[in-house]
């Protein structure tokens, strides 16, 4: 009996190494989604701070910024249990997703979750931009610039990636 618990023991561990790289990876993923959604909503602020009459520009680009970091949060996740070959894992983690257009389309077309997800996302991307969306990308464009005025966010995100960066998931 003992050496059957062993051997089970013994077998059931490969396993379990693997569901904890995985759930490693996996977190991983999500605190970079999350570092990176902060990033922008610091970003769209400032903007707004700088020319209010950006505000509703500034909440669609956010909108699409979460539909983009929630598919690619989703698809992560689901490659990491399903499908590797769709992953650098070797890269940064901002470039582990080696998803084209042409495969986020075709996830659009099937009624699953990541589907769906991957629906909005992609719609996303056919839409046409917003009226003030030049306005927008000009603003971020000074701000970026301009080191000062960004100080605080780009450090606090430049900590975060590089706190996520250390995380090793082997």
């Amino acid at each position: 009996m003992k050496l059957t618990a062993i051997f089970l023991s013994a077998a059931l561990i490969p396993s379990m190494a693997t569901a904890t790289t995985t759930q490693c990876e996996s977190n991983k993923y999500h605190q970079y989604v999350d570092a990176s959604l902060v990033w922008y909503q610091n970003l769209v602020d400032l903007a707004i701070k700088h020319d209010p009459s950006l505000k509703e520009v500034g909440n669609w680009f956010l909108e699409g910024r979460k539909h983009h970091f929630e598919f690619n949060r989703q698809a992560v996740d689901w490659y990491l249990e399903n499908d590797k070959d769709k992953l650098a894992l070797n890269q940064s983690v901002e470039s582990w997703l080696q998803l084209t257009q042409q495969d986020i389309k075709k996830l659009s077309a099937q009624d699953t979750a990541l589907g769906k997800t991957a629906k909005i996302a992609f719609d996303d991307r056919q839409d046409k931009p917003h009226p003030k969306n030049y306005d927008l990308r000009s603003t971020f464009a000074g701000l970026l610039t301009n080191p000062k005025d960004i100080e605080g966010p780009l450090t606090q995100y430049n900590a975060a990636i590089t706190a996520i960066s250390d995380i090793s998931c082997q």
